[in-house]
């Protein structure tokens, strides 16, 4: 078996770099490293040209890896940019600075939040010690409404016995209105009577007047005659 020639090694070398690269196609997604700038080229190889500086913590999407050359075919997350970058500039997680500038946004949104529940909470708080004092106020003003409300209750219930003793008093004033009359009748009657019986005497006392009158003449001309007959 007959050995390869120098020059057979170097023609195979050369026909070996000239193969196409073997690509391992993929959709993972990787994040620029945390890097000032990264330059996007147009080969797989820092000899290509620029396509594009990307800031670190660019999102991109790998297309192929060539690990003997250690570049990446990526691609932007808006799909407007492609091109090679070397592998080490690619993480698996997105750049510390951007993390800082997430995690940053999220405390903001957090404390924004925070404050917000403050506030509530602060409104909720006034509000509470509001209804407490209206709570406060409305016991009180219950407890003044019952006892006028047992006022006005033994008000009534004194109304009520009042009257009743109007009536009362009115049915005994009637009473004594009707025994007023019947008395005054009497009265009258007995006033009546008493002149009658004035007035009886009276004809009585002319008429045996007049009798004596008349009769006591003639008794003294009868005692005359007698004592002229002797």
């Amino acid at each position: 078996m007959r050995r390869p020639t120098l020059a057979a090694l170097c023609l195979l070398c050369t026909l070996l770099t000239l193969l196409p690269v073997a690509s391992v196609p993929a959709k993972t997604v990787r994040y620029v490293s945390d890097s000032l700038e990264v330059p996007l080229r147009a080969g797989a190889s820092l000899r290509h040209r620029i396509v594009r500086m990307l800031p670190s913590g660019t999102q991109v999407e790998v297309l192929e890896t060539d690990t003997d050359k250690g570049f990446a075919l990526v691609r932007t997350a808006d799909g407007t940019v492609q091109g090679w970058l070397p592998n080490q500039y690619l993480m698996e997680t997105p750049s510390a600075r951007t993390a800082l500038g997430t995690m940053q946004t999220e405390f903001d949104r957090v404390r924004s939040e925070n404050a917000s529940l403050k506030e509530r909470l602060d409104t909720l708080t006034t509000q509470k010690v509001d209804a407490e004092t209206s709570f406060s106020q409305l016991s009180s003003d219950n407890h003044r409404l019952a006892q006028e409300l047992a006022t006005i209750r033994r008000t009534a219930a004194n109304a009520i016995a009042i009257d009743q003793q109007n009536k009362d008093l009115q049915e005994r004033v009637v009473n004594l209105e009707r025994e007023l009359q019947i008395v005054q009748q009497e009265n009258q009657s007995l006033a009546d009577r008493s002149n009658r019986d004035w007035f009886l005497l009276g004809a009585g006392v002319l008429v045996s007047g007049v009798l004596v009158g008349l009769i006591l003449p003639r008794l003294r001309v009868q005692r005359r005659s007698r004592w002229g007959e002797l």
